[in-house]
């Protein structure tokens, strides 16, 4: 910012006192500016006395004279200050506000991105508008599976933008030795980053942080000489800290997505409360290989091959599909988890992964409430064909992932698993087997309890 001597003596009421003094004086105080041309006074004046006019120390002009000199100098330094501290509060109100109306304009934008590179290259657009800039990057952090910090750039930006991927990868790898904003206005004398002095002449750039943690970096470039300053880095900066927050609000957004997605993966195994339980769950063997005791169930319709060959394919896939939905919609109601779908029968367990309480109760309710359920189903082609048979044991078996490194089951194996699958093909239609150990009875349950045979009728008998 300049101050000139010569719009200071333009001011009226100044040029009216310096006026007055140099009368008093009888024109023998003759004012210079720092080029030495003469803004008011005789030039060709004999002076006697030189006296400085200063902006900071800085001289620029003079004041010859006698003693009197000294007060019009003193006086012009005191209003020389003045002006440069009013033109400089007025400059830092102008630069806040458009810092201000800058950072609400990009803050409105952001909030509608909900994507890591459109977000990125909007910063850009906005910073290098804002900033004295040719180019830009982003360069985005995370840990790998090993727990190491690696960053990649996302989005380049103006000139270079076709930086080769040796280049950026370096750049990468050389900026995360900054963990603060800088300035570097000549990157043929920075050993740090002069391999990108061929491309590029200046940088400036500030992390982006979140709760004291580096996500990634922006970085605003010239490719041709210029002087990067404070304020320039400051701007920058407020612009790092918008994108620090929207980039985590989009990681949020993104993580929530997957959480529900995941959710949605699970609820179609197993009840809401046992995946509420799955998701909160500690306990990092919760699905591995173990040892537990469980109660299995087993449900098949009868003669569902014979039944296959009155209708068509597509109409049986649309019955067994409303079949599935009622008897799966029972058994979550009871707290049991889907293992698998066979054809026409149903296998879930009751206990695992997420232990239950009242397994063996909850496995024979959810039984007869598939029962009753089939008979109240709106399609009566479907009350009159699918006849269920179902078998339900209990006991110690390995539960868990099950399978190749490629594709695994979450599933039981083990000798209760064969019994409940026998049971089940000795049960007719419309009954139930259980076989449970006698310490294992359900309260309320008749005595002995090595084997209860339950018979449902047909609708409407």
């Amino acid at each position: 910012m300049k101050i000139k001597l010569k719009q200071i003596l333009r001011f009226p009421e100044i040029a009216s006192i310096i006026d007055e003094i140099i009368k008093l004086n009888s024109g023998s105080i003759s004012i210079f500016d720092h080029e030495g041309n003469c803004l008011l006074g005789d030039l060709q004046a004999l002076h006697t006395e030189t006296y400085p006019i200063l902006l900071h120390n800085q001289s620029i002009g003079w004041v010859e004279g006698d003693k009197e000199a000294a007060t019009v100098a003193s006086l012009l330094t005191y209003l020389v200050n003045r002006e440069w501290e009013r033109k400089t509060l007025a400059h830092e109100t102008l630069e806040r506000y458009k810092e201000i109306n800058l950072l609400y304009r990009i803050s409105e934008k952001l909030s509608a991105v909900l994507d890591h590179k459109s977000l990125a290259l909007l910063i850009l657009q906005e910073a290098m508008q804002a900033i004295r800039a040719t180019g830009g990057f982003v360069i985005n952090c995370h840990q790998d599976d090993e727990q190491n910090q690696q960053c990649e750039m996302i989005v380049v930006a103006g000139e270079c933008s076709q930086l080769s991927y040796p280049l950026s990868e370096k750049i990468s790898e050389a900026i995360f030795d900054f963990l603060q904003p800088e300035i570097i206005n000549n990157l043929a004398y920075d050993f740090r980053l002069a391999f990108m002095a061929s491309q590029i002449s200046a940088l400036l750039f500030s992390p982006l942080k979140h709760q004291n943690r580096i996500i990634g970096f922006i970085v605003l470039f010239s490719t041709k000489p210029v002087s990067y300053n404070a304020s320039d880095l400051k701007l920058l900066t407020a612009i790092a800290s918008q994108a620090a927050n929207a980039i985590e609000n989009i990681r949020f957004h993104e993580y929530r997505l997957q959480e529900e997605r995941i959710k949605s993966n699970l609820e179609r195994y197993m009840s809401p409360q046992l995946v509420q339980a799955v998701i909160n769950s500690k306990d990092e063997n919760l699905l591995k290989n173990c040892r537990k005791n469980l109660v299995i169930l087993f449900a098949d319709i009868r003669d569902f091959t014979t039944k296959c060959e009155e209708l068509p394919p597509e109409k049986i896939v649309e019955y067994l599909n409303i079949y599935f939905e009622e008897m799966v919609n029972v058994i979550f109601e009871h707290g049991g988890t889907v293992n698998k779908f066979v054809g026409d029968m149903i296998v879930c367990m009751f206990g695992a992964p997420a232990s239950l309480t009242n397994c063996e109760q909850r496995a024979i309710e959810a039984a007869i409430g598939m029962q009753n359920r089939l008979q109240h189903i709106p399609n009566h082609w479907i009350r009159d064909n699918f006849h269920t048979g179902i078998g339900i044991s209990s006991g110690e078996v390995v539960v868990g992932n099950i399978g190749s490194p490629h594709h695994v089951d979450y599933t039981a194996i083990g000798d209760q698993v064969n019994v409940a699958s026998r049971l089940q093909s000795l049960a007719k239609g419309r009954q139930i087997l259980v076989g449970i150990r006698g310490r294992d009875r359900p309260h309320g349950l008749p005595l002995p309890f090595k084997t209860v045979l339950a018979s449902f009728p047909a609708h409407g008998s």
